[in-house]
Formats: C-alpha cells, sequence, structure tokens
C-alpha cells in the first residue's frame, strides 16, 4: 500500500463537531481497529491476540473539571489487562488539550497498571505533526510520546480485497485521501463484499461524514452508478434503493428503471392506490415490452387490476 500527502481542512468550533464524533463511533464500534493500526501501520507492539473492548472514559475520581477523553480501549480480559489505548480525535492545535494528554495517560496507568498508548487521530497534516513532538511535563522523566495517526499515515487503498478486509481503515482512507477518485471508486466497490456482516451498513456512513464536501460529492455519484445493493440510511436518502423501500432484489437498471417510474407515476397522478406489492412487482421487471403494455394501460386504468390483466 502506498502512503502519500493529504489533508482535511476543518473549521475550528466550540462544539464536537459531526466528524469528530463519526470518528469516535467508528472506534467504538470497532476497537480493534486502534489495536490494528497501531500494531501494524505505527509498530507499537501491542498484543493482537487478545480480547479487546471499549471501557469507560470517565476519569473522574471526584467533583471536578471534566476529565474525559474521546474513547478508551484495552487490550485483554477485565481480569487482566495488558495495554490501554486513548483514542483522542484532533482538529485543531490546542495548548490546553496537548496538555492534557499525559494526565489521561497516567490516569489510566494508574487504573489499569499496564502500558498506556495515546492514539491521536488528526485529519489535518498540519495538526498531526503538531501533535507527533513530545509533550514534556514538569514531572522529572515523564514524556508523553502520542501516536499519531495523520494523513501521511493512513495507507492509499486502492486494492477491493483489502477494503473489504479493512474497511474501517478504508473508511478513514476516504477521510483524508477523498480527493483520489480511484480510492473512492475502490471503496464504493468493495462495500458489496461487507454488506452481510454485522457493521457493514454503517460503513458508507462513516466514510461519507468524514470525508470532504467535494469527496462527498464524488461519493454520491459513484455510489448512485454501481448497482450493488444498498442497505444504509445514507443511500436510501439519496438513491431509494433500500430495503425499506419495498424494492426486490435486483433493481431494474436504465430505461426500464425510468418506464417504472413513469408507470407509478401516472397511477400516482390518476389517483389509482398502489400497494407495496404491486410497486415492488413494477420495480422489478426489466423486461422493455412488459413494461411499456403496462405504461399504456395505466393512462386508461381505472384499477391496477387493470394494468395487469
Amino acid at each position: 500500500m502506498v502512503v502519500t500527502l493529504g489533508a482535511l481542512k476543518v473549521t475550528s468550533c466550540d462544539v464536537p463537531s459531526p466528524q469528530h464524533d463519526i470518528i469516535n463511533q467508528l472506534f467504538r464500534d470497532h476497537p480493534r481497529l486502534a489495536v490494528d493500526i497501531l500494531h501494524d501501520v505505527m509498530g507499537v507492539d501491542v498484543p493482537v491476540d487478545r480480547p479487546v473492548r471499549v471501557e469507560s472514559n470517565d476519569f473522574n475520581d471526584r467533583p471536578s473539571k471534566d476529565f474525559q477523553p474521546d474513547t478508551v480501549i484495552v487490550v485483554g480480559s477485565p481480569q487482566e489487562p495488558v495495554h490501554g489505548i486513548i483514542v483522542e480525535v484532533q482538529q485543531e492545535k490546542t495548548d490546553a488539550k496537548r496538555r492534557q494528554l499525559p494526565r489521561y495517560a497516567a490516569a489510566l496507568w494508574l487504573m489499569l497498571r499496564c502500558p498506556v498508548t495515546v492514539l491521536c487521530v488528526c485529519p489535518d497534516v498540519d495538526v498531526a505533526a503538531w501533535y507527533a513532538e513530545p509533550i514534556e511535563t514538569t514531572l522529572p522523566g515523564f514524556v508523553l510520546q502520542a501516536m499519531v495517526l495523520g494523513p501521511k499515515q493512513v495507507p492509499v487503498i486502492t486494492d477491493l480485497e483489502v477494503v473489504a478486509a479493512h474497511p474501517e481503515l478504508a473508511a478513514l482512507g476516504v477521510m483524508v485521501h477523498g480527493r483520489n477518485r480511484e480510492v473512492l471508486k475502490t471503496f464504493a466497490y468493495a462495500l458489496k463484499a461487507v454488506e452481510d456482516s454485522e457493521h457493514g451498513v454503517y460503513y458508507s456512513e462513516y466514510a461519507y461524514v468524514m470525508a470532504a464536501p467535494e469527496a462527498q460529492n464524488i461519493l454520491r455519484k459513484i455510489m448512485a452508478s454501481t448497482d450493488w445493493p444498498v442497505f444504509s440510511p445514507f443511500a436510501k436518502e439519496h438513491y431509494g434503493r433500500g430495503k425499506a423501500d419495498g424494492l426486490q432484489e435486483g433493481e431494474a437498471k436504465g430505461e426500464a428503471k425510468g418506464e417504472a417510474k413513469s408507470i407509478l407515476t401516472i397511477l400516482a397522478a390518476r389517483q389509482i392506490e398502489v400497494t407495496e406489492d404491486v410497486r415492488a412487482r413494477i420495480h422489478s421487471c426489466t423486461d422493455m415490452e412488459q413494461l411499456d403494455m403496462w405504461l399504456k394501460r395505466a393512462a386508461v386504468a381505472n384499477s391496477v387490476t387493470d394494468i395487469f390483466d
């Protein structure tokens, strides 16, 4: 896999952005992603053969100012933790937040009594470089070196099998390399391979929300031009091809799709009630001669029965 530069400019705001929240949700839904990134991409000695879980991120032990990192992941069993991971999403340079990172690491180390790694996810290349610098403290010998996942560290994935095997990392790749149409195209087509996995329906949302506006536009066009089944809320909203629309498998394409839409439009204009079964039957038909006959009958029909009889 080839690594290239890429950056996503983020507007500063006081409230966490949708991008901030969706990146955190990605790690909370797929905590092993943090282990894979640290072990495979950054070479950190994190055990990969142990169970992984999301832990509470509330470090407060007394009434005080908010002391909560974004996401806390623990490798190992609850009885024998072997590695703690603090995932922080940083979109801008903030001295106060940078000073918090050693506190987070120390607090989790005291709780787990095992090695702790701070993983900063930074969509912007300059912010990533800033958080990659060692963070010195006033405690003798305590210097925190955060591991930073920025545009330089996220691989450019243009292999369908790699996307299918690592869809979470591929979604992050869309975020930082979304201007590369091949990256977006590979991601969109590879989703079919993961559509039946537990979280497969959400990968398109992860990528779409994290991506820059121009990448979102390209992603919409690519997805609209493919014929893979779409089940996600984002895809249903934009393309109307989800299960909730009552469409049968193998949605009609091209002219057949347009012909089916015309039939339903005429029936609606003539105030003829159409059941979901009838709608599905019309949409699933790809025989243009049959559709043309139904279209002519729809213009003079008094009920849907007149169309099919």
